[in-house]
């Protein structure tokens, strides 16, 4: 019996995990990729539209030159892939957005994806096919274009790992994002302004002085990289309860760096008025808004919306009860461990397909997304968050268990997550150069990865490896989880690379 062809869209983190765990279940595989390689968003681009500077149709990844991971990077690994560093490259525990494309790309290579790929490939349609197949089982058409070749294939399933940080979102004057209400005087204002997706490099900002709109990771970064060159950068926030311990130090730090409050409106003249009566001229803005999730291609007769970012009905984030399990999601949820939960949410699409687990009924499939919704109103969580996981480990812990036996997050990646959040927030321009772990300078991680054993010392904040051997060394202990660096050490005494 021939194995089931599947789709998967995109060939960003989430598509190429896809793509590995639906492999080892023995289905055959085809990852469409629109860019001319693999990656998705961290593909870096250094070009942008400018005739879009808006970015709404702009080019694909929002990465700007300066970013680095906001998460450490013994939390951004594959649970059986570990980021570690690799020769000449970025050795850095928060390194740059190039080290993890490389890390996507060594992925990429060690489980042999590639051949699974097919690159500059856009999908532009994905439909239910006409006609059931012999099992009576739903069938998908998928429509690609190739520079000005456009086929069509039908495939048992389709799994969707793209539709996040493509959209641009733009600000409103309501307080509420939507697209269709710009801020005011939006349409009227004559000087630069971009989204923060068109966002490369601060040369062009020299002198200049800046608004940055929005207040999370992306707004917090390049206004601290703006302020180094821009004459003045006034940072607008939607609540002072976006404003972290961190932002207000920053702002008392910095002479040139200002807080205020929502945007009133925009003026010709080039005035920005706030909400409390202040204004300053601007000579750019920067909307470092966010995004809306969009799927362009996705065509289900409106048995799948999105709203305000609510993508749905979705059980677990994961599956349309109406289409499951032929369709589904990977990637949607934000704020867990990534790209961790992408690797257990296709584990378990891949196990259900190839039948070795089963999905509720759709009737209960569609209760629980019910509840949910019921259960994030009553808390007051906007529609736009339904998908924000809030960085509960725990739940994440159960997803893996209950959905496809997936191990635990170790408790010491836990705790250095949480040592990150809220070193983060604590002060957000020094948080990924901090030397040592976070408390009495004892460093803990796991020193096993296939054959090899590493013990690791952090010297500020790299990584340098002290002693290695394999299985066959004498003294080499078998780890299985955390160690006490000191007492290693200890035990084996010092013997350097």
């Amino acid at each position: 019996m021939a194995s089931k062809k599947v789709c998967v869209v995109g060939a960003g983190v989430s598509g190429l995990i896809s793509a590995r765990e639906l492999r080892r279940e023995g289905l055959d595989v085809t990852v469409m990729e629109q860019s001319d390689g693999v990656g998705g968003q961290w593909l870096y681009d250094p070009a942008t539209d400018i005739a879009d500077s808006l970015g709404t149709a702009g080019v694909h990844s929002g990465v700007y030159a300066s970013l680095r991971l906001n998460s450490p990077r013994e939390a951004m690994g594959f649970s059986d892939f570990p980021f570690y560093p690799r020769d000449g490259g970025d050795a850095r525990r928060f390194p740059g957005h190039g080290e993890f494309l490389r890390y996507i790309r060594d992925f990429c290579a060690a489980f042999g994806l590639m051949d699974a790929v097919r690159l500059n490939t856009r999908v532009v349609h994905v439909g239910v096919a006409p006609g059931a197949g012999d099992d009576g089982r739903l069938r998908w058409l998928v429509r690609c274009r190739r520079r000005d070749e456009v086929t069509e294939e039908v495939f048992d399933a389709v799994v969707v790992a793209v539709g996040h940080f493509a959209q641009p979102r733009l600000p409103a004057i309501t307080g509420k994002y939507t697209i269709s209400s710009y801020l005011n005087g939006m349409e009227k204002w004559s000087r630069r302004h971009l989204h923060s997706h068109s966002y490369r490099v601060p040369d062009s900002f020299q002198g200049e002085v800046v608004v940055i709109v929005g207040c999370h990771e992306s707004g917090k970064d390049i206004s601290l990289e703006l302020r180094q060159v821009a004459r003045e950068v006034h940072i607008s926030v939607k609540s002072m309860d976006d404003v972290t311990p961190g932002v207000s130090k920053a702002v008392a730090r910095h002479h040139n760096l200002h807080l205020h409050p929502q945007i009133d409106r925009l003026c010709e003249d080039g005035r920005v008025v706030f909400t409390d009566g202040s204004c300053v001229v601007a000579d750019a803005i920067v909307y470092c808004t966010g995004y809306d999730d969009s799927f362009p291609f996705l065509e289900t007769g409106g048995m799948i919306t999105v709203d305000d970012n609510r993508i749905g009905p979705l059980f677990e984030h994961t599956f349309p009860p109406a289409l499951a399990p032929s369709l589904s999601f990977v990637g949607v949820p934000t704020f867990a461990v990534l790209p961790r939960f992408y690797e257990v949410q296709a584990r378990w699409v891949a196990q259900v397909l190839s039948g070795r687990r089963a999905l509720p009924s759709p009737e209960e499939m569609l209760s629980c997304v019910h509840e949910y919704y019921r259960t994030k109103e009553m808390a007051g969580v906007p529609k736009r968050q339904t998908h924000n996981l809030l960085f509960d480990l725990e739940y994440c812990d159960e997803f893996g268990r209950k959905y496809c036996d997936f191990p635990k997050l170790d408790e010491w990646k836990k705790e250095l997550f949480w040592w990150t959040i809220n070193k983060s927030r604590d002060n957000h321009e020094s948080y990924r150069s901090y030397s040592n772990f976070y408390h009495d300078n004892v460093i803990k991680l796991p020193v096993s990865w296939g054959p090899v054993h590493f013990v690791i010392r952090m010297t500020g904040a790299e990584w340098q490896p002290m002693w290695q051997a394999t299985h066959d060394h004498p003294d080499v202990p078998s780890f299985h989880s955390q160690i006490d660096l000191c007492t290693v050490v200890a035990s084996l005494g010092t013997q350097s690379l």
